[in-house]
């Protein structure tokens, strides 16, 4: 037998930065979020011989391992050791296996591709021991181990919006408590997004901890500017909301921008003048707004054209020599399955 998932990758909206503790602690965070047509992808296949081999289909890496204690955290797929070595000390895993992993965007891409692969892998360990586990319990369980058992800095977004799926307004509370409120938005709303929403990679992967870090210590220190865009930045999460389910549209473009401005004052890593030309370039050729995505600093950026402004947008963007993503909304989360 096989065991396989998959999990869909996210655009964050609107609230990022205010799921990641301290913050989301202290005063609370609301993220708006939807998943795109992009995926993590895992398959776990047992062995008969006595090894562990870990293969990253899309990085070309493949290491093999003996069955005797948990895997090294050596910079070398340690996510992927992270995540094995979790259900390895906490079930009864006799033989070896091989776990193979592939993912439709870069690593450091914004669109959550790290937690996302942590759900990925994690559904693919529950599929195969046949755990009785919910959404939520993976969710919080790919939380825990990337940022606990792991070390990484970051949010809890990602891994609740590949888990569930769609678009979904996220509460955040201390204690790790997260409430997923999931949205009904219209067939033609999501349409009219697909056509006005440009998906733009800046070819300039980040290590997103990083940024995150320095945000977590400006919460700490209670630096005012950015505790203060952060404020903002979670009202907008709720004004995002309240657009998209009224078929306002074009204010969602002019939340983008706002939010951008706000973003800015949360670490000074989060921009950098390239991302800044790139996003006056954006707007001088009819884009309401914007934003990069995730925690910043490259990666992926998306930017609101209206009517079928994003043609023009696109060819003033050309000499950055970017790509741009085709993708669709998708409301299915991680799902599961065995050949």
């Amino acid at each position: 037998m096989i065991y396989r998932s998959k999990a869909p990758l996210r655009i964050g909206f609107a609230g990022g930065g205010t799921d990641v503790s301290p913050y989301s602690d202290i005063y609370g965070g609301a993220v708006l979020n939807a998943t795109i047509s992009l995926y993590a992808r895992a398959s776990i296949e047992p062995l008969s011989e006595r090894k562990i081999v870990l293969q990253t289909l899309d990085q070309g890496l493949a290491s093999e391992y003996g069955l005797h204690g948990d895997l090294p955290i050596d910079g070398n797929m340690d996510l992927l050791k992270a995540v094995c070595n979790h259900f390895r000390s906490r079930h009864r895993i006799d033989g070896g296996f091989r776990l193979c992993t592939y993912v439709d965007a870069p690593a450091g891409s914004g669109l959550g591709s790290s937690s996302t692969l942590a759900v990925a892998i994690a559904g693919a360990f529950v599929e195969w021991l046949r755990l009785p586990l919910g959404s939520y319990d993976i969710a919080s369980l790919a939380y825990r181990i990337e940022r606990g058992e792991l070390g990484m800095a970051g949010g809890k977004q990602d891994q609740y919006a590949a888990t569930f799926g769609g678009f979904n307004y996220m509460e955040f509370f201390k204690d790790d408590k997260v409430i997923v409120n999931p949205l009904r938005v219209d067939k033609a709303c999501t349409n009219e997004l697909e056509n006005n929403l440009l998906l733009f990679y800046t070819s300039q992967s980040r290590i997103s901890a990083r940024i995150i870090e320095e945000q977590q210590r400006n919460v700490t220190n209670n630096d005012r500017d950015s505790v203060g865009a952060m404020h903002v930045i979670k009202e907008q999460a709720t004004e995002m909301k309240e657009a998209l389910l009224t078929g306002r549209i074009d204010r969602i473009g002019e939340l983008l921008h706002e939010g951008f401005v706000y973003k800015k004052k949360m670490a000074s890593s989060i921009s950098n003048p390239l991302i800044d030309r790139i996003y006056e370039t954006a707007l001088e050729a009819g884009a309401l707004g914007g934003k990069v995505l995730g925690a910043g600093g490259g990666g992926f950026m998306v930017f609101y054209c209206p009517d079928f402004k994003r043609y023009q947008v696109m060819q003033s963007l050309a000499p950055f020599n970017g790509i741009f993503k085709t993708y669709q909304f998708v409301n299915d989360g991680l799902f599961t399955w065995s050949i």
